[in-house]
């Protein structure tokens, strides 16, 4: 699975999920643009990964349309074009329905779907013209599943799905493929941040929010790790033909089946 030069812009790329992906798409011969809200923690991103040949850093908030923007087109400028978009920013916060605050639950839609709506506007652009590219979508097996104290968090991974199949759709003429992955629980500082959450809010131990809650329906009760995800990335960024378009692809030792 190689990636012959292609460009990757990838949002929350500075650290976890999209950090890996970053690096097995360099591993692999891409290109890629760490896109993230904290631009530091970009630029050192970028640097470990062999600096302005291979990864640039670009500032982008993603529920923020000009910045989005105008992070796409600085990777356009510095590589030539976008040949791939994961769409990876994200954050978690729960609540019982009845005491979530409005504004976290827009905060989540912002992030997510917003997010995921205006980096494919801006990245279709580029793949358009040249008849080629690939939508890659960071959804959940909470795209498919519910869990409770995630009302937001699992709206917006259903609404992940609905936007990934539509763009298998809408794009296919132009040849872009659009795919979502659907990890289950990873473990990464926003996993982390969840377990006293769930905690508190359950009433039960952190050693129960993580063997029952997280891992209680896996088959073999182990997080799926970030370089499992990154392997189905660059999978999806790589596969040669338009055959594999407008799926969901679940990595989580079998909480979720098919």
């Amino acid at each position: 699975m190689k990636l012959d030069g292609k460009v990757a812009l990838i949002t929350g790329a500075a650290s976890g999920i999209g950090h890996q992906i970053a690096r097995r798409y360099v591993e692999a011969g891409g290109r890629v643009a760490i896109a993230d809200l904290n631009l530091d923690a970009a630029k050192a991103a970028a640097k470990e990964l062999g600096g302005e040949k291979e990864a640039i850093a670009v500032a982008m908030d993603v529920s923020n349309e000009e910045q989005v923007n105008a992070g796409a087109d600085a990777t356009a400028k510095a590589f030539g074009t976008i040949d791939i978009l994961v769409s990876n920013a994200g954050i978690q916060i729960v609540h019982p329905i009845e005491d979530f605050p409005y504004s976290d639950w827009k905060k989540i839609m912002a992030i997510h779907v917003d997010g995921a709506f205006l980096t494919t506007k801006a990245c279709v652009k580029y793949m358009y013209p040249q008849k080629s590219g690939a939508l890659i979508y960071m959804g959940s097996v909470h795209s498919h599943e519910a869990s409770p104290l995630k009302s937001a968090y699992v709206a917006a991974k259903h609404a992940i799905l609905g936007l990934g199949r539509v763009m298998s759709k809408e794009g296919a003429k132009y040849g872009v493929r659009s795919n979502v992955i659907c990890p289950g629980f990873v473990r990464t500082p926003l996993v982390d941040k969840q377990i006293p959450e769930q905690a508190h809010e359950l009433g039960i131990t952190e050693e129960r929010v993580i063997k029952e809650v997280m891992l209680g329906e896996t088959v073999d009760k182990q997080f799926t790790m970030v370089t499992d995800i990154a392997e189905v990335a660059l999978f999806l960024a790589a596969f040669p033909t338009t055959a594999l378009t407008g799926e969901s692809i679940i990595v989580s030792h079998g909480w979720h089946m098919n």
